[in-house]
């Protein structure tokens, strides 16, 4: 599995205000990184208790790659709300599909794919929705000509 960027729960749980039945992260400023990814403390098992969801805010700086991976067992969700992407996916990462600031987008369990920020000046922002609320801890990494060695 690929290395996951550690968190510390007491921080995420300070975080997070808990009216006792709806929890609310507001305005978050911190930021995880991730395999070319930048993302904003959003909701997970770590600071709200789901059980089985999670979601965040990520960007994908200019030019940037989050290299191929595997989301196991789990769907993803993204809307774009600034940028332009490409995701390349498939078997050999054959197919390819841009998407846009608006575009939503849903990622099937174990579909291989890297993710490619089309901008070399503009970053992609996403929310993205997850049906495991750990985030990181079943994704595994998928072989890429881009890698770095």
């Amino acid at each position: 599995m690929s290395t996951r960027p550690t968190n510390d729960s007491a921080d995420l749980a300070a975080a997070t205000e808990d009216g006792g039945g709806i929890l609310c992260v507001r305005n978050p400023d911190t930021h995880r990184g991730w395999n070319g990814i930048r993302y904003k403390t959003g909701m997970a098992a770590k600071n709200v208790g789901s059980k089985k969801l999670s979601m965040n805010v990520a960007t994908v700086p200019p030019g940037a790659v989050a290299y191929a991976h595997i989301h196991v067992d789990f769907e993803v969700m993204l809307f774009i709300l600034q940028g332009k992407v490409r995701h390349e996916y498939g078997e050999g990462l054959q197919k390819s599909m841009d998407n846009q600031a608006g575009d939503f987008i849903f990622i099937e369990p174990g579909v291989p794919h890297e993710v490619i920020n089309l901008s070399d000046t503009e970053p992609v922002i996403a929310v993205v929705a997850r049906s495991d609320a750990s985030e990181w801890e079943n994704i595994v990494d998928f072989p890429s000509t881009r890698r770095p060695a």
